[in-house]
């Protein structure tokens, strides 16, 4: 079996349906070394995974550095310039098999206030130009607004310069990175629109009331992040978990460092480690929660990628193993898997979460 990808219109290029994210081998994640972050994009790569998500922000530049160390590789591997500027008419390859690596970074989180009156202009070009020498790439495949001020998507100047940075070719397209469902539909009233990434997972569903097929309609690209809500749906965590003092899930649990919704999706931790048992029982060993949680969100229609992280090799592997084709056994699991999401969130998630994301 191998990964498969898709091709969302506005975006024109073919994704795999798993794809790397790497705010884990940047930053906020606890130690992550360099030789394991190598390991992690190497190991992706392997898997069939074309789709590798970064941002300026995750290690100060540290994780865009590194997946630009992966990509200059993938480029000498092709013939195409060990430096990974290939010069080539959208600077970046394609998402098919034997191709250079789409990579989608994000940017704005650098703004100093973080605020309306920091998206000029000159900040987004030095914004863009800092991940081109990061990524080491004439023209950025896909640059997403990293969870912008609400009155951003409002603000058609920003989207202006967007657009411009697309016809300099200094950028192939742009997307956003919303926190909420109401920044998302915004959002899909940009005519150049090619991608938003959104949380969405067993425990996020908002997303499925409008955003999915809305955007569906426009054929923009839907990235599903934090798919297994900071590793709740591994099913490894437990009451005495414990959490490294550099990891977000242990300073940002109430929004102490940045939205709450970043940190398990939201979720009250207790109330997921419930949540997770009744998802567990529903699966009855017949299949691994996070592959189970992958594929589900696969399965909604919509869906161009999911993005799960990883900070070691087999986790990249059993991730990317999650974008095959499910046999007719692992969708008779699956069906009984949706059904279970569908009563656990509406028995313990749909009060505390739907109102405010």
């Amino acid at each position: 079996m191998s990964m498969q990808y898709r091709t969302p219109a506005r975006l024109g290029r073919a994704l795999s349906v798993i794809g790397q994210g790497c705010w884990q081998i940047g930053a906020d994640w606890g130690e992550v070394s360099d030789a394991a972050a190598h390991e992690v994009l190497a190991a992706a790569r392997r898997a069939g995974v074309t789709f590798f998500d970064t941002a300026d922000v995750y290690g100060d530049g540290r994780s865009e550095r590194l997946v630009g160390a992966m990509r200059a590789r993938a480029a000498a591997d092709a013939d195409g310039g060990a430096d990974g500027t290939d010069g080539g008419a959208d600077g970046a390859g394609g998402g098919e098999p034997g191709e250079l690596p789409f990579v989608a970074t994000k940017a704005s989180r650098r703004a100093e206030p973080f605020a309306p009156e920091s998206f000029t202009e000159e900040n987004l070009r030095a914004w863009v130009e800092r991940s081109r020498q990061n990524l080491g790439m004439d023209t950025l495949d896909l640059v997403q607004l990293h969870c912008p001020p609400p009155e951003i998507y409002r603000d058609q100047a920003t989207f202006d310069v967007l657009d411009t940075l697309v016809a300099e070719r200094r950028i192939a397209a742009w997307g956003v990175s919303v926190e909420t469902c109401e920044e998302a539909l915004l959002s899909l009233e940009r005519e150049h629109l090619a991608s938003i990434q959104i949380i969405l997972n067993p425990f996020r569903l908002k997303p499925l009331d409008e955003v999915l097929p809305l955007a569906q309609e426009k054929g923009v690209a839907v990235i599903a992040r934090v798919p297994l809500a900071s590793g709740l749906l591994t099913g490894k965590f437990s009451a005495e978990t414990r959490f490294a003092e550099d990891d977000h899930r242990r300073f940002n649990r109430h929004g102490e460092a940045f939205d709450q919704g970043e940190t398990f999706s939201g979720v009250d931790f207790e109330a997921g480690l419930e949540a997770v048992a009744r998802l567990e029982e529903a699966l009855a060993g017949q299949m691994p929660l996070p592959e189970a949680s992958l594929r589900w969100i696969l399965g909604r229609p919509g869906v161009t990628a999911a993005i799960p992280g990883a900070s070691s090799a087999a986790q990249a592997r059993a991730n990317a193993a999650a974008g095959t084709a499910a046999t007719p056994a692992q969708q008779a699991v699956l069906d009984r898997f949706d059904e279970a999401v569908q009563e656990t969130y509406d028995a313990l998630l749909r009060e505390s979460i739907h109102p405010r994301w």
